[in-house]
């Protein structure tokens, strides 16, 4: 596949606090229509569904390149990545079907039916379950993610086409209907409530550091936030023409939303739920994803047959090795990549810091406590063995490090390869 890569060379947007800025364009071909993204924490790669030439462009992370084009079914549209088993699962809307791919080798493993226009996918973290809506039904399957065997059908309503996951209160939300969200318990896979959202809902995501909800309206030029907890609407965020698709990026507490009428981005706050920028990208953008390794944003071109890539400069991305020092705040890790153990090297000027891990999609996996470890300097050194908070070993990938200490924060990337 011939591939042309054309760097955008631009100022800053905004402040260093809120600066985004284009990094990258990456052309597809005439024949590839980008539909949907994902990230491969495991391998630093996208993978991005196209719909003119039934597969899908695996794209290196650090480079940007091109390296791979996997087939699918017939009209491939939107993916999900499971970090456990390192899979991809795309949804083949003309076959019904969905097509799942090996992260490490790029080959396809599996074909699942998935009723009659297989439209959204998303990942249970906790139960290892990928649940599949079927616009065409109105039934969500869930899908076992060791075996790639469906486990369970649970009906969601009208046309469902949107999914994401809670992994705080184990929860998947079902965009499904004309205004409506429906809320389905990760354990029982059981309808547990419905919240009313936006004109025609259509894009969801999960912000763990807030527990919210984002929902994008694509009739409702506007985005809805939830509470994860009590699933009540808490702010509607206005946007640009026809939100079609929603980013959680887990560095800077940020939710971009790719608006399809106005071929452009708007970046929203995640404390606030206020709307910080907009950033033009290409015509039509249907999809989003974001890489935590370079603090990049990828945006899926329909019309332009193109990928836009987003730099988020309020923390640096890996590939600047900059030095994460705030004022009088620091945070290192060596080793990083790292097999057994890291060491967490922290500064910081005030008596309360936290040290908190997350990983590639958001979700707080262990919370250290730093404390008890400072010296008079307000220096420690604290070990992380890459495991959770019952002490079970994480699987390979991408996890970021925060150190907060009052209203100033560093993050710092770590790679954990076994």
């Amino acid at each position: 596949m011939h591939l042309l890569v054309g760097i955008i060379l631009a100022g800053l947007l905004a402040g260093a606090a809120q600066a985004q800025w284009m990094d990258a364009t990456v052309y597809l071909g005439v024949a590839n229509v980008p539909w949907a993204l994902v990230y491969d924490s495991v391998d630093n790669k996208v993978f991005c569904s196209n719909h003119g030439s039934d597969n899908v462009s695996v794209i290196d992370g650090a480079t940007n390149q091109v390296v791979a084009a996997v087939p699918t079914g017939s009209y491939p549209q939107v993916l999900c990545y499971n970090p456990q088993d390192n899979k991809v699962y795309c949804t083949d809307s003309g076959s019904g079907d969905v097509t799942v791919v090996d992260g490490t080798t790029n080959q396809v493993i599996a074909t699942l039916g998935a009723g009659t226009n297989p439209q959204a996918l998303c990942y249970n973290s906790q139960d290892s379950k990928v649940y599949c809506a079927d616009y065409g039904s109105g039934d969500v399957n869930v899908i076992d993610g060791a075996t790639n065997q469906v486990i369970a059908t649970v009906t969601a309503g009208t046309n469902p086409q949107a999914l994401c996951y809670n992994p705080q209160d184990n929860k998947v939300y079902c965009a499904s209907g004309g205004d409506s969200l429906v809320v389905i318990d990760g354990a029982s896979n059981q309808v547990v409530a419905t919240v009313r959202v936006g004109q025609t809902p259509c894009a969801l995501c999960h912000n763990p550091q807030d527990n919210k909800v984002y929902c994008a309206n694509f009739n409702g030029n506007s985005v809805t936030v939830i509470g994860g907890a009590a699933d009540s609407v808490i702010a509607t965020v206005v946007t640009g023409a026809e939100p079609s698709a929603l980013s959680y990026n887990s560095l800077d507490n940020k939710v971009f939303c790719a608006n399809y009428g106005n071929s452009n981005v708007t970046a929203i706050d995640g404390a606030s739920d206020s709307a910080v920028k907009t950033i033009a990208v290409g015509i039509q953008p249907p999809a989003l994803t974001f890489n935590p390794a370079q603090n990049r944003i990828y945006v899926a071109n329909y019309s332009s047959n193109s990928i836009s890539v987003i730099r988020d400069s309020a923390t640096v991305g890996v590939a600047e090795r900059a030095p994460l020092v705030g004022r009088h705040i620091s945070l290192d890790a060596y080793p990083n990549p790292f097999s057994e153990q890291t060491r967490l090297r922290l500064a910081a000027d005030g008596s309360r810091p936290e040290v908190r891990i997350y990983d590639a999609n958001g979700a707080l996996v262990r919370d250290l406590n730093p404390t008890r470890s400072l010296t008079p300097s307000l220096s420690c050194s604290l070990a992380w063995d890459g495991t959770d908070e019952l002490g079970r070993r994480l699987p390979n990938g991408v996890y970021l490090v925060r150190l907060t200490d009052g209203n100033k924060s560093v993050s710092r990337q770590v790679l954990l390869l076994r």
